[in-house]
């Protein structure tokens, strides 16, 4: 299984590196290269599917470490690499959750390895992902939630100080979020 994940990993960053070369607005192009290689890349290897967080994780972080190499903004890819990954996952019949919590975890661990802020990064993956599953048509109100509370426990996991930052940026700057992190018990 771990060939299977650096193979894709590898891939990714490689297939964004090249997308996005010379272009000028890497936030704006990377959802739509980032679904359109998980889901190249699922086709080929089908068998992913079944592996888990691993997958969409693997996604985020090749195509985020991608945005890097080209001088990107990590930050301003977090939307849309979440967003291009759990669409791509979920057509290819990945289950939402894993795709949600997979990829919004990702984005923040792939933030703080950068330097880049997690907050903004919370934020950004849970609006990327709860934009990801209305499009493809499934339950926003669940994704919203797996969304959250994936962000939540993994900004405690690496920066805990920024928890409660993270609860109020979520609150104020996503819809429906406020009544989502008033749910969850510290």
């Amino acid at each position: 299984m771990p060939n299977i994940i650096t193979r894709v990993f590898n891939g990714v960053k490689g297939g964004v590196t090249g997308a996005l070369s010379g272009a000028a607005d890497v936030g704006g192009s990377i959802a739509g290269s980032v679904r359109d290689l998980t889901i190249s890349t699922l086709t080929e290897t089908g068998e992913l599917i079944s592996q888990g967080l691993d997958v969409p994780a693997s996604i985020v972080k090749g195509a985020l470490t991608g945005v890097a190499e080209v001088g990107g903004s990590v930050i301003g890819a977090v939307k849309g690499t979440v967003k291009g990954t759990v669409q791509g996952f979920m057509d290819q019949g990945g289950e939402q959750d894993t795709a949600v919590r997979g990829a919004v975890s990702q984005a923040i661990y792939s933030a703080k390895e950068s330097g880049a802020s997690v907050a903004e990064a919370a934020t950004e993956s849970v609006k990327g992902a709860v934009e990801a599953v209305g499009d493809v048509g499934g339950d926003t109100a669940s994704a919203l939630k797996s969304a959250i509370g994936a962000a939540i426990s993994t900004v405690g996991d690496v920066a805990g100080d920024a928890v409660d930052d993270v609860k109020s940026t979520l609150s104020t700057s996503v819809e429906g979020a406020k009544d989502v992190v008033d749910s969850i018990k510290n």
